[in-house]
């Protein structure tokens, strides 16, 4: 009998000792793992929010698809081709798709080669829409904000760690280089002119208007803290109407109402010529957490 016991107890501790040692190798597991996350987020990018937010990305793709080659109602058609000049055209649409575009929507294309870029940019700057990709400030969050071409400062929020991390190297960025903005009524090209680090409630800092058109980026200062945020300042140096915009002739009214995917090409060379006492809203006294 004794030695049945003893049998028997060395099974167990030799089944603990087994156990023991799994957990053991699985703690370690976990350990490399989060070390593993926490190099990426460093050196790169943290991997499952941008595993995640790659997936939604083809969704946004298509739906930005779906906006450029979408034909203006019977009615817009109209108004737009009673309008003669092209940045009244563009200011039309750009008003038109600003007021009817969802928040978390496709809206555009943004591209800045200096850092490698190149996102589709969405309506909105709340957390839930940066975490599809670059957003727009929204005009009802952001009085003096509007979309490119209806108004006079576009501000735009990225994130710089988490997510598709688009605005990661924004701090990059010199005077001179380019930053292409494609919506579906036009292209804009800005040039970069200024940077500046501003507390996180120095809304007025981003969203002044000024007497010339400018593109503002903003994103979260230093990486991993939102204590500060960092914002990249660019004029507009020229305008390429596209879409509904061009309808000057017949074959040009044909193509602004139906197809005007965006191209490679389009997305990277610049042409064209150049065209043409804020107060913080009360509802939004910081600027977007990114």
């Amino acid at each position: 009998m004794a030695e049945v016991l003893f049998t028997m107890g060395g099974r167990r501790r030799r089944r603990r000792a087994r156990l023991t040692r799994a957990l053991a190798w699985m703690l370690v597991l976990v350990g490399l793992l989060l070390l593993a996350d926490a190099a990426a987020t460093l050196l790169w990018r943290e991997p499952v929010s941008a595993l995640i937010a790659s997936l939604r990305e083809g969704g946004l793709e298509s739906q930005l698809r779906r906006i450029e080659t979408a034909s203006p109602p019977a009615g817009e058609r109209a108004a737009l081709l009673a309008l003669k000049a092209e940045r009244r055209r563009v200011r039309f649409l750009a008003r038109r798709l600003e007021r009817g575009a969802a928040d978390g929507s496709a809206v555009g294309r943004i591209v800045i080669p200096r850092i490698g870029a190149s996102y589709v940019v969405v309506k909105g700057s709340g957390e839930e829409e940066l975490e599809l990709g670059p957003g727009i400030y929204s005009k009802s969050l952001y009085p003096t904000t509007s979309f490119p071409g209806a108004g006079d400062t576009t501000a735009i929020a990225g994130h710089r760690t988490t997510w598709l991390a688009p605005f990661r190297h924004i701090d990059e960025l010199r005077p001179g280089d380019r930053v292409f903005l494609t919506m579906p009524y036009a292209r804009f090209v800005y040039l970069v002119t200024d940077r500046r680090i501003v507390p996180e409630a120095d809304v007025q800092a981003a969203v002044a208007p000024s007497r010339l058109p400018h593109l503002v980026l903003s994103a979260c200062w230093p990486l991993f803290s939102a204590e500060k945020r960092i914002l990249v300042f660019a004029r507009l140096a020229s305008v390429r109407p596209r879409g509904a915009a061009l309808i000057h002739t017949r074959r040009q009214r044909a193509s602004a109402f139906g197809a005007t995917l965006t191209s490679p090409s389009e997305l990277t060379e610049g042409s064209g010529s150049a065209t043409s006492g804020a107060r913080s809203p009360a509802s939004s006294p910081r600027l977007p957490r990114s």
